[in-house]
């Protein structure tokens, strides 16, 4: 079995209410709560980006080469034993004091974590902290400083569409494979493996679509950019079907985890084994709603992240937003509800944009501003984040 990448069969976003709802099925398994190791608080050790330049696409050949060979041996194989046999995916060295940045779902469950580098050693590795709303884990090894070969990282806010990327990684465990393609979309929200307590899932937020071919076993592995630098970590594919091995068959579409996210989390999975998100308590389906579907909720207004549900008791009821509740012509579709259009005085045209903005710059406890449509007339609304 191998756990390698998550599948996404349809769309990420929900109507919250069942007569409209479209389901997503991520394919994670053996889910464990590993017991957490303090360390100190990690800096990672600067390492000069790529010789040349991005810009430099006449020599894309010797740009594309040079950048795996200063990579490659920073990127490790990881196979893990679980209940229910041997699974295998990607990572990368992350500082010179043994920490290895990869999903949660490569390790999750498993009783025994391998880790392989390109120069043939391989080693027993233990996880340390875990983060599954991002799906990050932290792995840390045994080994000399000098076999150690940390990627420098990047500033994934700077990446724009049609960027060039490329991934290096173990699909079907062919160690130190690279594939190359564009950056698709950004600001991409999927579920969480971590759920509430009614089983909803939380978003995951922030992360990159991309078009570089990755499959089963790159999950963990770098998304790096043109000059060499890890601008995400490799979480997931949407899959076309599957091949008659019952492996999964890459359609095109890729996501990786933005590494501003994993900067943000890993010294907390480092030196207390988890990560706190903020939380709002409310869902949104407005990032899949047709033109149809706004004018049944709104006069005039077809962007925002429009409310469908507010959680009870949550930072978002307690702040006064509102869902809908009045029944439209569309099943399952209800009018009334605020419609969030910025943050903190930053826009808000999806609700992925909400989410990536608070991921990235808030914590629990602080309090943003938020602009809302309510009945046609904007107003601004102090909330209060909790903690997930």
């Amino acid at each position: 079995m191998k756990k390698g990448i998550t599948v996404i069969i349809a769309v990420t976003f929900v109507l919250v209410l069942a007569a409209c709802s479209i389901s997503s099925n991520l394919d994670l398994l053996n889910r464990v709560t590993p017991t957490a190791t303090l360390a100190p608080l990690i800096v990672p050790t600067p390492v000069s980006s790529a010789v040349l330049q991005g810009e430099d696409l006449s020599n894309i050949d010797l740009l594309l080469t040079n950048i795996y060979e200063r990579s490659n041996p920073g990127v490790v194989a990881i196979v893990t034993s679980t209940s229910e046999g041997e699974s295998s995916g990607s990572g990368f060295v992350y500082d010179k004091e043994g920490h290895i940045i990869t999903n949660y779902h490569v390790v999750e469950g498993a009783k025994t974590v391998e880790v392989d580098f390109p120069s043939g050693r391989k080693v027993d590795g233990t996880v340390i902290g875990t983060d599954l709303d991002s799906d990050i884990a932290v792995i840390e090894v045994d080994v000399d400083p000098s076999q150690l070969v940390p990627l420098p990282l990047g500033d994934s806010d700077a990446l724009k569409v049609g960027q060039m990327v490329v991934a290096i990684g173990n699909p079907f465990r062919l160690n130190s494979t690279m594939t190359f393609g564009i950056v698709s979309a950004k600001g991409r929200v999927q579920d969480s493996i971590r759920t509430a307590a009614d089983q909803t899932a939380y978003a995951s937020g922030d992360l990159i679509q991309i078009d570089a071919a990755i499959n089963p076993g790159n999950s963990g592995g770098p998304l790096l950019n043109m000059n060499g630098e890890v601008v995400g970590v490799n979480r997931s594919i949407r899959i076309s079907g599957t091949s008659l091995e019952g492996e999964s068959i890459n359609s095109g579409i890729g996501f990786a985890v933005s590494i501003n996210i994993v900067k943000r989390v890993v010294p907390y999975l480092i030196q207390y084994g988890t990560f706190q998100y903020p939380y709002l308590g409310i869902s949104s389906s407005s990032d899949d709603m047709t033109l149809a579907m706004w004018r049944a909720v709104a006069e005039n207004q077809t962007t925002g992240a429009y409310i469908t549900s507010v959680t009870p008791g949550g930072p978002a009821d307690q702040a006064g937003l509102r869902a809908g509740t009045k029944p439209t012509s569309i099943q399952g579709l209800y009018s009334g509800g605020d419609i969030i259009i910025g943050v903190d005085g930053h826009p808000v045209n999806l609700y992925g944009d909400l989410i990536s903005y608070i991921f990235k710059y808030k914590s629990p406890g602080d309090e943003i501003i938020l602009t809302i449509i309510r009945n046609g007339e904007q107003k601004e609304v102090p909330l209060t984040l909790g903690g997930r």
